[in-house]
């Protein structure tokens, strides 16, 4: 999901929000019972579903510029099948279709976002683990790999935290935005 810009909440995705080149970002008003099992497989991305407020913190790095912002977050989501898709709005203007898929024997999510501008589509991978959501991706430039990741901690149905990091050993993970979203409409 992260070789380029995408919304997601929680984000950063959630979706965690991914932002350019860095990477960032994604009910009802009540949370479930706490004996409530949480959804699994495809079923698992309906919690990015409905309109978010998105708010960030960037921190100066080799990777990231400082710098702070808040936005409006709407994912238009459906399911067919073993298929998972969101329409992506940022302020209000679609911007990617991001479409889900599930390997239950690998318990790995795969992710193919598709710009609305006709550019080339790609695609990445999503590990949940409880309530962690993680986004990893690699960039190699000049001979040397930097692995990034945008970690989402579903809170509640309602609220997302978000952290986006690299590394260069995959052990020590330097942030590189924070931030969260909260849902405010289904």
């Amino acid at each position: 999901m992260p070789r380029h810009p995408r919304w997601i909440a929680a984000a950063a995705l959630v979706f965690v929000m991914c932002v350019q080149g860095a990477a960032g970002v994604h009910g009802s008003s009540q949370s479930p019972a706490p004996s409530a099992p949480a959804p699994a497989g495809i079923a698992a991305i309906e919690v990015y579903k409905g309109t978010w407020k998105v708010s960030s913190v960037t921190l100066d790095t080799p990777h990231s510029k400082a710098g702070k912002d808040e936005k409006s977050l709407r994912n238009d989501c459906w399911r067919s099948a073993g298929y998972y898709a969101c329409n992506q709005f940022v302020d209000g203007k679609s911007q990617v279709l991001i479409v889900y898929t599930y390997n239950p024997d690998r318990n790995l999510y795969t992710t193919y976002i598709v710009p609305q501008d006709g550019s080339a589509a790609s695609s990445g991978t999503l590990q949940i683990q409880g309530d962690t959501w993680i986004y990893p991706w690699e960039v190699t430039d000049k001979g040397t790999t930097v692995y990034h990741r945008v970690v989402n901690i579903v809170k509640s149905p309602n609220s997302i935290q978000f952290r986006s990091e690299f590394s260069t050993d995959k052990t020590n993970w330097t942030p590189t935005m924070t931030g969260s979203e909260v849902r405010i409409s289904d």
